[in-house]
């Protein structure tokens, strides 16, 4: 299997070697797994001793539900010496009965071991993390892909820089109608047959609900919660109304609230609170929800991917670009009672940015952004289409949102 360099591991590699765990943490089938083999790769080109471990395997499970004083055993079966420094990556944490313990322990007793292990979502690890972990993790989001990457899983003769070629940006617009059509995960994109990547989407929702989400809580209908998946496909980019999807779903708006909660926690969907400093003239109650990948949602949707760019099928896509570059907790949107909106706020202090996000440049009218730059003394607002000509500075490609501000570092 060919390893390729995902963004995030810049992000990680200043905390290899660190006496804190290092944990990655994200939706199914988003390459948690390409980037502990990637780490592995990396170390052991540099010298370092480190070993894998698989827990989607029953017997290697067993091995490490045994206890800490097994799993040095089988360390030292495999000539590990006991004090020498190790780097020990650990696949699907989760399925411990109890990661906790076994985490604590190595990372209070055993500094010479350096734990990178992954989970399948926050709400697989912390339904059975506990505080004792307090200040001996260092977590890290992975998500699908993102544009630069794609175009490095793609192997593209041209990749995302601040001030591309006109050759570059033609080939970036016809990758970029694939990128939104099929979505970021790495198995799909990999995959150049269309009707497998549309069964793989279908095969990664079926194990979802199946496995994640039956066998990790109690939803006692998953005809309702599949029916509520698909509704909120529908409505990704708009207000989210909680009332009326538990009347159109005929379920306790308690059990709405308990979805909700879970399809976030599992990072399928995101929802957006609203920028508002004024509630009287401000809608500031309703959340907006988004997906985290247009294939998906594309799939649970409308079955099937669409050869147009639907708006609100790109504005999710843009979305998750956003949140790969800047952290999902940095964006709202803003929406008034007399109708003024505006897709995106970004907000990293000092820096408040609002972003509107249409098919085509054209499509543009630069009367909202006006207002809210005017009102919030914000800076200049960017506009964000995939067709037509850019105008000035402030109109962006989507693969130009790297030109907003400088990235910030996240841990």
């Amino acid at each position: 299997m060919k390893l390729y360099k995902r963004d995030i591991f810049s992000q990680i590699e200043p905390y290899i070697g660190d006496e804190t765990i290092i944990v990655l943490h994200g939706a199914r089938q988003v390459g948690k797994t390409h980037i502990l083999k990637y780490i592995q790769n990396w170390l052991e080109e540099r010298g370092k001793k480190s070993l894998y471990y698989d827990l989607e395997y029953s017997d290697t499970l067993d091995l490490i539900n045994h206890g800490t004083t097994a799993f040095i055993n089988e360390l030292s079966g495999k000539k590990y010496i006991e004090g020498e420094e190790i780097y020990v990556l650990i696949d699907e944490i989760q399925y411990l009965d109890n990661p906790s313990s076994f985490l604590k322990i190595i990372a209070d007793h055993y500094k010479n071991i350096h734990l990178i292990v992954s989970g399948s979502s926050t709400f697989d690890i912390k339904t059975k993390f506990t505080n004792s972990l307090a200040g001996r993790t260092t977590p890290f989001e992975v998500f699908p892909l993102s544009f630069s990457e794609f175009l490095t899983f793609k192997e593209s003769e041209y990749h995302v820089t601040r001030q591309p070629s006109s050759s570059a940006i033609h080939s970036f617009t016809e990758y970029y109608q694939e990128f939104i059509k099929y979505g970021g995960y790495p198995k799909v994109v990999l995959e150049p047959i269309v009707e497998k990547k549309k069964r793989y989407l279908i095969q990664m929702i079926d194990t979802y609900i199946r496995k994640d989400i039956r066998d990790l809580t109690t939803i006692s209908d998953i005809r309702k919660f599949n029916s509520m998946l698909k509704i909120l496909a529908s409505q990704s980019g708009q207000l989210l109304s909680m009332k009326a999807l538990s009347n159109e779903t005929d379920t306790a708006f308690t059990t709405i609230q308990k979805y909700l909660s879970i399809l976030e926690e599992t990072y399928v969907i995101k929802l957006v609170p609203p920028y508002s400093h004024s509630t009287s003239v401000e809608i500031s109650k309703n959340p907006k929800i988004y997906f985290y990948d247009s294939g998906l949602l594309s799939i649970l949707w409308l079955n099937n991917f669409q050869d147009t760019i639907i708006g609100n099928v790109f504005e999710t896509n843009i979305f998750s670009e956003l949140v790969k570059l800047y952290g999902r907790q940095n964006i709202h949107f803003w929406r008034t009672k007399s109708g003024k909106e505006i897709n995106f706020i970004l907000e990293l202090p000092p820096h408040l940015i609002p972003i509107e996000v249409k098919t085509n440049f054209q499509q543009y009218s630069s009367k909202h952004l006006a207002h809210f730059t005017a009102k919030y003394k914000s800076e200049p607002g960017k506009v964000v289409a995939l067709l037509g000509d850019p105008k000035n500075e402030h109109y962006l490609y989507p693969w130009q949102l790297i030109n907003i501000f400088p990235i910030p570092k996240r841990g």
